[in-house]
């Protein structure tokens, strides 16, 4: 929150003013120009769909915004215990934004264990609105507290708003035919209308929701709409809030065009359906679900009438298997998963790199390894998705900075794998796939041209002059070999996982041809065209700041904090880790340090280190959360002093 310093005059002319609208009844309203909500509670209050509603208000009313979504792995902990809380955090801005804030302002807590999960992270003075219905002996004893918090002193240093959400709740569905039971299953719409009332979000949107929702079940989603407006009258009447808040649009923050709030897998989603319809192709995914990629397979089945196909498969290997076969058919071929299915693909993303065919592997990286955190993010699986097969096998890796960018990171992928022959992975992460950001919706003709052409009959004349088909005779300047659709006249050709001879295709043991072909497979990766990467270095600095993937948001905000700070330092971010940007050593070598932030143990900065030769130094978290701006300020302020 921000807040402004007034002269003695001017505060005795508020105190004044604010009387008089005290004793009109009318609550004073201030302006903000940021805000970071949390909602927390147990698994089963919804506090995912709050934040949900909640954001998509925000996003319509055209705040800038970003959200972390965190919850457990397990389907239900047990209720009212610290494993089983589940929270949804909102920073919006009337400005540009770029990472969901490192503390809360405000923590709605329906439970003992939420407060206190989450107390720890409130600077001092937050407001925290907290469920007293829920604070019994029992459930405080369950967490540890041995005396009730509410009352003990303990959150003096907040600004504590005590209500009972579930009794205000029953009360006001007191007259739809709904067990008690199923009246308190409500009282996360309460509070959110209270929210909404608290920071003039609008309802309209909300209460569609909830009609479209519950639109076979006509008085469940007439019991959910009073309880929001029950709160937000509450809001209103109440004198526990004597203040509501503004924070105006982003009006100067986003360029022209039309927006819709996204999130990472949702956009990754539709950029493979994008690039479908520019390549002119059918989509196919072959999957099996994992958290956190499985979104994306829930999303691409509603869509069959964009010639999406999606199968799911009894495993991770019959459907990295099913993806490979569409891709031989003649498909843009995807297969989706998290860190343990790359494991278990790795033969037959190498089986693509020996067939050289066109297939998309999104990885939607979680922390490890084995099973490891299913709901927390990391990005511990680069040196996986460079090295993680028998053989040389290289693989192109493109990573999306954004939850938005995950839309035209899909395209990208979709780019070199169609033009290169080759698999390519998409290395996303939990944090951008559950977290959501403003999406400017791009025009038709701002889309890529992805068209290619299937080989069509002979392409290679032997000695005696008859015309035949060879499927390993390259192009010149892509090293990409031709696609033959199988059943096309005249271009059948032997296909498998053993050694191919250069040019016919046939099965070759001979150690010459195996050298040339793992040879000319790496140069072909090598070649692929990607843009130069850019650096922003708006005052000559010394130390360059050199991230990749989902840091971008925390760097950035970072660098941005040491800037206003009068400190120099230049930002640099890579989307193509394989092959990496052709001037990225140049850009390197232009600085006494380089700092890397990641969510591993410094995998970019071993790769970085061994290509260039340069002392990266690394600054690493692996704890299942991104990083905070402030905590990464502070590092890289180190790196500037020293």
């Amino acid at each position: 929150m921000t807040s402004q310093v007034s002269s003695p005059a001017e505060q005795a002319d508020g105190a004044v003013v604010g009387e008089q609208r005290k004793a009109a009844g009318v609550k004073d309203v201030r302006r903000l120009d940021r805000v970071i909500i949390r909602f927390a509670g147990d698994s089963g209050d919804g506090m995912q769909l709050t934040g949900d509603r909640f954001t998509s208000e925000t996003a319509s009313f055209g705040n800038d915004l970003s959200t972390l979504p965190n919850f457990p792995a397990e389907i239900r902990a047990p209720a009212g215990t610290l494993p089983g809380v589940s929270s949804f955090q909102l920073h919006f801005a009337d400005h540009d934004i770029l990472t969901p804030g490192d503390a809360p302002n405000v923590l709605v807590a329906m439970n003992p264990a939420a407060l206190k999960a989450n107390v720890g992270d409130l600077p001092r003075g937050a407001e925290i609105i907290v469920n007293t219905d829920e604070f019994t002996k029992r459930a405080m004893q369950k967490v540890g507290y041995g005396t009730n918090p509410l009352e003990d002193g303990s959150l003096d240093g907040y600004q504590l708003h005590p209500v009972p959400l579930t009794t205000l709740t029953v009360e006001a569905l007191k007259d739809f035919d709904l067990s008690r039971k199923e009246a308190e299953r409500s009282k996360n719409m309460f509070a959110l209308g209270l929210l909404s009332w608290m920071y003039h979000r609008p309802t309209e949107g909300t209460e569609r929701f909830l009609q479209s929702k519950f639109a076979k079940k006509p008085d469940i989603a007439a019991a959910n709409i009073a309880a929001f407006r029950a709160g937000w009258n509450f809001g209103e009447t109440t004198e526990d809030f004597a203040v509501s808040y503004e924070v105006e649009p982003a009006a100067k923050a986003f360029p022209v065009g039309t927006y819709r709030n996204i999130s990472g897998n949702l956009a990754l989603a539709y950029g493979l359906i994008a690039a479908s319809r520019q390549a002119d192709l059918p989509l196919f995914l072959g999957s099996y679900p994992i958290t956190p990629a499985s979104d994306i397979l829930h999303e691409l089945s509603r869509h069959k009438n964009f010639g999406v196909r999606t199968f799911q498969a009894e495993d991770e290997i019959a459907g990295i298997g099913a993806a490979l076969g569409a891709a031989f058919g003649g498909s843009l071929a995807v297969t989706t998963t998290s860190g343990p299915g790359v494991a278990l693909k790795s033969e037959t993303i190498g089986l693509a790199v020996s067939l050289e065919l066109p297939l998309l592997v999104v990885d939607i990286q979680r922390g490890g390894p084995s099973t490891g955190l299913p709901t927390k993010t990391e990005q511990a699986d680069l040196l996986q998705a460079m090295f993680g097969r028998n053989g040389e096998a290289p693989v192109p890796i493109v990573a999306p900075r954004t939850s938005a960018d995950c839309f035209g990171a899909a395209l990208e992928a979709a780019r070199i794998a169609l033009t290169y022959r080759t698999p390519v992975f998409l290395l996303s992460d939990g944090y951008l796939a559950n977290g959501s950001e403003p999406w400017r919706i791009p025009e038709l003709e701002e889309l890529p041209d992805l068209t290619m052409q299937f080989a069509q009959g002979p392409n290679h004349t032997l000695e005696d002059g008859t015309e035949t088909f060879w499927p390993y005779k390259r192009d010149p300047h892509t090293l990409a070999r031709p696609w033959a659709i199988p059943g096309t006249p005249g271009l059948e050709h032997r296909i498998g996982g053993i050694e191919k001879q250069d040019g016919t295709g046939n099965i070759s043991y001979d150690p010459a041809n195996h050298d040339f072909m793992v040879r000319t497979r790496q140069a072909k990766i090598d070649g692929i065209d990607v843009p130069d990467i850019e650096v922003d270095d708006p005052a000559d600095a010394r130390v360059l700041v050199l991230g990749w993937g989902s840091t971008y948001g925390p760097i950035t905000a970072a660098v941005r904090r040491l800037r206003t700070a009068g400190l120099p330092v230049a930002q640099a971010h890579l989307r193509h880790v394989n092959p990496f940007p052709r001037n990225l050593g140049e850009v390197l070598a232009r600085f006494d340090r380089v700092v890397i932030p990641e969510m591993n143990l410094g995998q970019l900065a071993t790769l970085i280190r061994a290509k260039y030769l340069v002392d990266a130094q690394s600054y690493t978290q692996v704890n299942g959360m991104p990083f905070k701006a402030e905590q990464l300020a502070a590092a890289l302020k180190e790196a500037i002093d020293g």
